[in-house]
């Protein structure tokens, strides 16, 4: 397998086909698991659903990829949602490194964590020098990499919008698409980039934010200035609500479908390139009809 380069280059994934050396034909090279390494703050449920989603397909074979570890940057008991990540991911015997982004900054009395992001992340890839991920995924990570760190893995990050769409937290990228007064939303997987949510998307689903189950909800914010709506309303705004609802109902099966291309080829990253099976760029792949036929297995339909 290809490993990640200690030197700051990026794995290649799946591995490259190969010439057999006693005839002519080329043959595709001997397949070995997918590696991933899994970075999450674990602040809330989501942060856990996702890599129990993972771990729990990966046990029943669904999945053909094993984790090397998971990074969270709190200490233990620094918080209990991201205590009960790393207790899943214990549970599971995957290694744990945690290692305290808030201590850091205090420990160097620094104003904010971006005055010293650069040296928080050497630190952090010091730390996880024995293991040699083929991808990282992004889950519920509250810090934004910095440019070493993106260097040094291929990374995955889970962005809830469309490529192309609002960059920013998923409030933000909510509140955006109302004051656009958009028809649309969806939530992508892209390449981790050292523009923030700017990397090369990699798949992705839509769905409309029109319709009659949305109507009403438009209806009863149709005029107001976005600063009055966020005033009276806040995050309790039921068109809010329900965008951010169908969002996280399609997210866990996104990643997981997405992980699932990669293990199998029909998927690979080189470099900061996103290539089909044929070798192909591919700039986005829509994913709609696979992430419906899970959700449809899930609630036990035909």
């Amino acid at each position: 397998m290809v490993q990640s380069n200690a030197s700051g280059g990026h794995a290649v994934w799946p591995p490259p086909t190969v010439s057999s050396s006693s005839n002519s034909t080329t043959t595709e090279a001997a397949r070995t698991m997918l590696r991933l390494g899994w970075f999450s703050t674990g602040r809330g449920e989501g942060s856990r659903g996702l890599p129990r989603l993972a771990m729990d397909a990966i046990g029943s074979g669904e999945l053909e990829a094993e984790v090397l570890f998971v990074f969270c940057n709190r200490d233990p008991g620094e918080h209990a949602g991201s205590d009960e990540f790393m207790d899943l991911a214990r549970s599971h015997d995957i290694p744990v490194v945690a290692f305290s982004s808030t201590r850091f900054r205090r420990e160097r009395g620094a104003p904010s964590l971006a005055a010293v992001r650069e040296d928080f992340d050497r630190e952090v890839m010091r730390r996880l020098e024995g293991y040699a991920p083929d991808l990282c995924v992004l889950a519920g990570y509250g810090l934004i990499l910095g440019a070493e760190l993106c260097r040094r893995y291929s990374t995955l990050n889970l962005h809830p919008a469309l490529p192309g769409g609002p960059v920013g937290t998923w409030q933000q990228v909510i509140w955006k698409l109302i004051q656009d007064d958009a028809q649309e939303q969806g939530t992508m997987v892209h390449l981790t980039t050292e523009e923030l949510d700017q990397g090369p998307p990699i798949t992705y689903v839509q769905f409309p934010i029109r319709g009659a189950a949305f109507a009403p909800l438009w209806e009863q914010v149709r005029g107001l200035p976005i600063d009055d709506i966020k005033t009276r309303f806040g995050e309790d705004l039921p068109l809010f609500q329900a965008i951010r609802r169908e969002g996280m109902r399609l997210e866990r099966p996104l990643l997981l479908e997405t992980l699932k291309a990669m293990a199998a080829g029909r998927l690979r990253v080189e470099g900061s390139r996103v290539l089909d099976e044929g070798g192909e760029p591919v700039r986005g792949l829509c994913l709609n009809d696979r992430v419906e036929r899970a959700l449809a297995r899930d609630d036990g339909s035909p």
